[in-house]
């Protein structure tokens, strides 16, 4: 009897422990993804990929994020490197195509870069582990579109470091307005 009594109360007990311990550990996590400044080396959660619309393929390589948000707009920054297929993909994903990037042309602003310590555009090495070299790019390296997705959806710009054509460096800022 004594034994069942222990049990009843013993058991519900250590389940609150252990659940306060989990919800504890859960909310650190979420501080400090809220308090991060600049880029955090790792794949953004997945619903947060939803929110934004930015389909970073598998397979891809470099990839770092920064959410920012204000009373009226939020920004998702994103960088990944990825293979020619990945970025085909990706731009598919996004409802576009190669052919509508724009040789020579950086998409996001130097405000916009600065944010989260980018350097965009010609005379600059590429900031890829999978560079060819540490020469600085050109600008036919570089190519940019801005994709204004329907409704309610983010903005997406998208700025592409083809210094190595196998694996293209992939930049993008989401921008959701509320």
């Amino acid at each position: 009897m004594l034994f069942v009594v222990i049990l009843l109360i013993g058991v519900p007990a250590g389940y609150i422990v252990i659940s306060a311990g989990q919800s504890r550990d859960s909310g650190r996590d979420k501080q400090a993804r809220a308090s991060a400044r600049g880029l955090t080396a790792e794949w953004p959660p997945r619903v947060t990929r939803r929110i934004y619309e930015v389909p970073i393929t598998g397979y891809s390589d470099d990839v770092a994020f920064y959410e920012s948000n204000s009373w009226n707009t939020s920004k998702l920054y994103v960088q990944f490197t990825t293979s020619e297929n990945g970025l085909n993909l990706f731009l598919d994903r996004i409802g576009t195509g190669p052919g509508e990037l724009d040789k020579g042309r950086v998409t996001i602003s130097t405000e916009e870069a600065a944010e989260v310590g980018w350097h965009l555009g010609a005379g600059r090495p590429s900031a890829s582990s999978r560079a060819l070299s540490t020469v600085p790019t050109d600008k036919e390296d570089w190519s940019g579109l801005v994709k204004n997705l329907p409704g309610p959806r983010p903005r997406l710009e998208v700025t592409v470091d083809r210094s190595n054509p196998a694996h293209p460096m992939v930049y993008v800022v989401s921008t959701v307005k509320l």
